[in-house]
């Protein structure tokens, strides 16, 4: 398993954005490839600090890519298809976070670095019915946020972004999340006073 990893992890470093695309692709469909979709931003920053930003998405789009495949088969497989990868007990548990939380409950996860748990928020996401527009803006904002942030450490820190991305991955969450919580507030205040002003 190990060498199948580091080919395609040779493979992927060669092909440049596109392997960054790849593996993330693989990493968040069925193909699990714990921390390589970060550590190829890590060394693609690294080598390309200007680019940064274009890492950051092509691992944003290979991860939406990878993401939306597991969501649309658990949408057409409805809870069937839950029921044969959980228990009954979890699947309602992460069905009452979405009820409560909203796509804050997809967001959260999708921001942790490995190995918190994130598939499973996916699979729900299709499940409960989240449409796929919001499934893919709230992926696609959570993700883009933390390859941003893996990306803007790693342009200060080198290689140690990765670790600190580890090490604190939870803060880092935290502090995402709020900014996210801060926007949409103060998004839904704008748009309170356009409405009256109008």
């Amino acid at each position: 398993m190990r060498e199948f990893f580091s080919r395609v992890y040779e493979m992927a470093l060669a092909a440049g954005g596109a392997g960054v695309f790849g593996v993330s692709f693989l990493d968040s469909s069925f193909v699990p490839l714990p921390e390589i979709s970060d550590l190829m931003v890590v060394v693609m920053v690294m080598q390309h600090k200007a680019w940064m930003p274009y890492y950051a998405a092509m691992a944003t789009g290979g991860s939406i890519a990878g993401c939306y495949v597991i969501y649309a088969l658990a949408r057409k497989g409805g809870s069937g298809f839950l029921e044969r990868r959980m228990s009954a007990a979890r699947g309602e548990q992460v069905l009452r976070l979405y009820r409560r939380y909203g796509l804050l409950a997809l967001m959260i996860p999708a921001i942790l670095p490995p190995p918190a748990p994130f598939k499973i928020f996916v699979l729900l996401a299709g499940v409960a019915g989240v449409s796929p527009l919001r499934f893919v803006l709230g992926v696609g904002i959570a993700r883009a946020l933390r390859y941003l942030v893996l990306g803007g450490l790693t342009i200060r820190y080198g290689e140690d972004g990765l670790e600190l991305v580890r090490t604190h991955g939870p803060l880092v969450a935290g502090i995402v999340v709020g900014l996210i919580v801060l926007g949409s507030l103060v998004w839904w205040w704008v748009r309170r006073r356009a409405q009256r002003v109008h």
